[in-house]
């Protein structure tokens, strides 16, 4: 029998809320967090508005936040996250075995100081060319060490352990919008196959700089509905037209079921299911016919031992492009058949926008909430139905309901796909 792998504890930092609580407050409550982008002057760019992350504090969550002076906003918010996450499990000590407790995140690049490259670039011209020589001798004056080795997809990942004397499996994986629940995933097997008992699992990224909305603009990825920021992003609606960016961290302490009832442990869930596919197609472009969407569903409802009907919730990745929305759509009624049209969808990420890597980590905490709430958050901007897009995606206001099982869809750029299934925890 393989062992049983439970969520013992969760933490996040999103633009509607610094805390999982609050975050819940504003979801279910049919909020926002987008609005014009204030961290940096974004008047010239096509798209001008993000989901920030507004009034975080380190300090509110570690003792001596000076000390991390040095981090990224991904850094931080992963810090505060587990911290989060940490304490809600009530793990310290001897209460876990440190070899035994391990990290696994899907975090994203660091952040990317555009002022100080362009700094760089303007002294090392020589005429109208860049001097290689120049640039790499103003690096090596201009540039802080500490500051650069924070950009690293590891560095969340090293931190947290140290943090937290996690001397097990320390891994990393960035699989673009799929990377925190790929992370979920590949931990929640580490556990089964006995190689910890303890994960602190999940994702943090902040891409709200110029070069990550100069990227997807090029990409005409994102929304460019500048004028009313909180009705910009909206999934499933015939009106879309982009993804809004957003930036946060979301974590959660998976455990071997067994080592979390000799603690006396709360339970949020249990993870009970996990798909992982590629599209195998084009970097940038999902499948048209969802081929590794469809087939990721599949496998996640095979490990968890399920039927389509038992399927009560689905968080969809649901980012308010054209493709994606209508190729989701078209997976998800595949995977399930009839069985599509009788289950509730929807994206969070009309409220928070979407947070890249650290997407996924987020929207398996939602899963977990509306699990213990009974209370489906909602697609908010949901206004013209789509005919590509037929399903029921609880328009507009929160829903009642009771979810014992919920299924969470990450399908990021690349063709990588994750599924997700929780479920109430049954002893």
């Amino acid at each position: 029998m393989r062992r049983r792998v439970v969520v013992t504890g969760i933490g996040v930092v999103t633009p509607v809320g610094n805390n999982v609580e609050a975050m819940w407050n504003v979801l279910r409550h049919s909020g926002s967090g987008i609005g014009l982008i204030t961290h940096f002057d974004a008047s010239r760019f096509p798209t001008k508005i993000a989901a920030e992350v507004r009034n975080f504090r380190l300090s509110d969550w570690v003792g001596d936040a000076r000390r991390f002076q040095s981090c990224g906003r991904n850094v931080t918010f992963a810090i505060a996250a587990a911290t989060e996450a940490v304490r809600d499990a009530g793990i310290s000590g001897d209460r876990v075995d440190p070899p035994r407790f391990g990290v696994y995140l899907g975090a994203g690049e660091g952040q990317q100081d555009f002022g100080r490259f362009m700094q760089l670039m303007c002294s090392a011209r020589s005429g109208s060319e860049v001097d290689p020589a120049l640039f790499s001798q103003g690096g090596l004056r201009m540039l802080d060490p500490q500051v650069e080795i924070e950009q690293e997809p590891n560095v969340p990942a090293g931190i947290l352990a140290s943090l937290f004397n996690a001397q097990g499996p320390n891994l990393n994986c960035l699989t673009a919008c799929a990377a925190s629940s790929q992370a979920i995933g590949e931990a929640t097997e580490i556990i089964r196959r006995g190689d910890a008992d303890v994960m602190l699992s999940g994702g943090a990224h902040s891409m709200i700089h110029p070069f990550g909305v100069t990227g997807f603009n090029l990409l005409t990825a994102l929304s460019t509905h500048n004028d009313e920021p909180t009705r910009a992003s909206r999934p499933f609606d015939k009106n879309r037209d982009g993804f809004v960016l957003g930036e946060g961290a979301g974590m959660l302490v998976l455990e071997e079921l067994e080592h979390a009832r000799r603690r006396g442990a709360r339970i949020h869930g249990e993870v009970v299911g996990f798909g992982t596919t590629a599209d195998a197609f084009r970097i940038t472009d999902t499948h048209p016919e969802g081929r590794g969407a469809v087939s990721c569903i599949q496998m996640a409802l095979k490990d968890a031992g399920l039927r389509t009907d038992q399927i009560d919730y689905i968080n969809a990745h649901g980012t308010s492009t054209d493709v994606n929305d209508r190729v989701e759509t078209m997976a998800i009624r595949q995977a399930l058949g009839a069985d599509a049209y009788k289950t509730p969808v929807s994206s969070v990420k009309s409220m928070m926008g979407h947070l890249i890597a650290a997407a996924g980590a987020v929207e398996a905490i939602v899963c977990l909430l509306t699990i213990r709430d009974n209370l489906i958050p909602p697609t908010i901007n949901y206004e013209t139905p789509d005919p590509d897009c037929d399903l029921d995606y609880v328009p507009n206001t929160a829903r009642e309901a009771p979810v014992h099982h919920a299924l969470s869809n990450s399908f990021g750029f690349g063709g990588q796909n994750i599924s997700l299934i929780f479920s109430r925890f049954q002893r």
